[in-house]
């Protein structure tokens, strides 16, 4: 730990005295609070890289088997707003 001597302005001195009662917390406490937080916003963010998504072939469907699994999405969501309900969500 090292002990320095700062020039706060008036405003921030009464913002952080007000932080410092309000929590109950030691006025140092508050400061380095502050400070970290402070230093954490003035780092710029890390840029990353753009999302992408990779596709596959999954080969040719037989015809009605999207239709086959469109009625097997929807009865699974019937059968958990069913169970939701009587669970009484």
């Amino acid at each position: 730990m090292m002990r320095t001597t700062l020039t706060i302005d008036d405003d921030l001195m009464e913002r952080l005295q007000r932080e410092a009662a309000h929590g109950r917390v030691p006025f140092k406490a508050v400061v380095n609070r502050a400070l970290r937080l402070g230093l954490e916003r003035m780092r710029p963010a890390r840029r990353r890289a753009p999302f992408r998504q990779r596709t596959h072939r999954m080969g040719h469907l037989p015809a009605g088997s999207l239709d086959k699994a469109l009625r097997l999405a929807a009865l699974l969501d019937d059968e958990e707003v069913v169970r939701k309900l009587e669970r009484g969500k």
